[in-house]
């Protein structure tokens, strides 16, 4: 190799080699920002660290880490949804929300609940996706082909939609935002074929309209917008197989659609590949039980349950568990086994949490006041169903629990 002359100066073979391998560095560095496929703070290790604990439910930890993001990223709209998605899925949490068997079903748009969130919540929850919205458009506003801010926006209002939807109940407002989330990360798409975490909301939203039936779609507003479920389920698994801020939350989500459908046997595939990533995330293990009982194995889904809270009493194994769920889960299984005695106890079990939401609580004490009317101890059943109908709070099972006060429930 020859000597290189730079500003008149020689360069031997190793100060050459050196120079070299810097040129080709500082070339890769510059062909790695041009190509990757999503936002470089996406890659921030603290970032990666954040989701970590995130999913294993240690929320107070990752938004500890997702606050020191937006502190050193303070106009980085990615850092805000960092934020927001932990402030929602916090509260989505401590109201018992992340149990998907409330709303895996279609009975979920009729349920009557009313979700009492903190006004300090709901405010920071409003202005963090407003200041995202605002950054984002001022971005696209200054470049019509910046794929992260696209991201971004969408982002956050999908995951907007997702809790007014499970909060508020809000179906029009929110499949607005959702079309909105879809449009933006079609958009990102446009740009960068290649940007997957962009197919989620695209995905999402692609089996959830086709899903829904046509009175629906003309009540909350999206008539003539596109669904295709198998199509959706594709962008879903593509977004899980290469999305940098979306894989997790996307094989949750194509979990929750194959169960909607019946389709168990994938659905415990993907539950219990997260399960075992997440070992310590026990809405993972919870949801494959889940699975499993919907499947119709009610053994094996009893003794998932009895394994989770067998883990529960390892000091430090889970992050504040909300074991309500997992009891009351147990007890519905037992239930369909027709083991009447522990699914009334397991019932109970749950109605005794000591962080049990008020409605789980109340429809806990509904069911097992019906399980103590099927072994015919009446007085024990009574005093559920007073609990389930007493003033304040959720009253969305106190006229069930009104009519059993009167009459025995009989199964039928």
């Amino acid at each position: 190799m020859k000597n290189i002359k730079i500003m008149g100066h020689g360069l031997g073979k190793t100060s050459g080699w050196i120079f070299v391998f810097l040129l080709l560095v500082m070339t890769a560095r510059s062909t790695v920002a041009e190509d990757l496929h999503t936002d470089p703070l996406n890659l921030d290790p603290m970032v990666r660290d954040g989701f970590q604990h995130f999913y294993n439910l240690d929320y107070e930890g990752s938004l500890q880490r997702f606050e020191t993001v937006l502190k050193a990223h303070p106009q980085n709209p990615m850092a805000m949804d960092y934020v927001l998605t932990v402030v929602i899925f916090r509260e989505l949490y401590h109201q018992d929300l992340l149990d998907t068997t409330y709303y895996a079903h279609d009975s979920f748009l009729s349920s009557k609940r009313n979700v009492d969130v903190p006004a300090a919540t709901r405010q920071r929850i409003d202005d963090l996706t407003n200041s995202v919205e605002r950054i984002c458009d001022q971005r696209i506003r200054d470049n019509s082909r910046d794929k992260d801010a696209y991201f971004a926006r969408g982002y956050a209002k999908g995951l907007h939609a997702a809790f007014i939807t499970l909060v508020d109940h809000s179906f029009a407002s929110a499949a607005r935002q959702g079309y909105a989330a879809r449009s933006d990360s079609e958009q990102a798409l446009k740009i960068d074929p290649q940007y997957a975490d962009a197919k989620m909301a695209v995905g999402i939203q692609q089996f959830a309209v086709a899903s829904l039936p046509r009175l629906i779609r003309v009540m909350v507003g999206i008539v003539g917008v596109g669904g295709n479920k198998e199509k959706g389920l594709d962008m879903l698994r593509d977004a899980a197989a290469h999305g940098y801020v979306t894989n997790v939350s996307s094989r949750t989500v194509l979990s929750l659609f194959l169960r909607h459908d019946a389709r168990y046997p994938e659905a415990i595939v993907v539950q219990h590949g997260l399960a075992e990533e997440f070992p310590h995330d026990y809405l993972f293990r919870l949801e494959e039980a889940n699975l499993t009982k919907d499947a119709g194995n009610g053994p094996g889904a009893i003794a998932i349950y009895k394994q989770v809270l067998g883990d529960a009493q390892k000091p430090g194994y889970f992050t504040d568990a909300r074991l309500q769920m997992v009891w009351f889960g147990l007890a519905d299984t037992e239930r369909g086994q027709n083991d009447i005695f522990d699914a009334a106890n397991d019932y109970v079990n749950a109605a005794q949490q000591p962080k049990c939401s008020d409605w789980l609580r109340k429809r806990a004490q509904l069911n097992a006041g019906e399980m103590f009317d099927l072994l015919h101890k009446r007085d024990r059943a009574k005093q559920l169903y007073a609990m389930a109908a007493a003033g304040g709070g959720d009253q969305s099972q106190a006229d069930m629990a009104r009519k059993y006060l009167k009459e025995p429930y009989t199964g039928k």
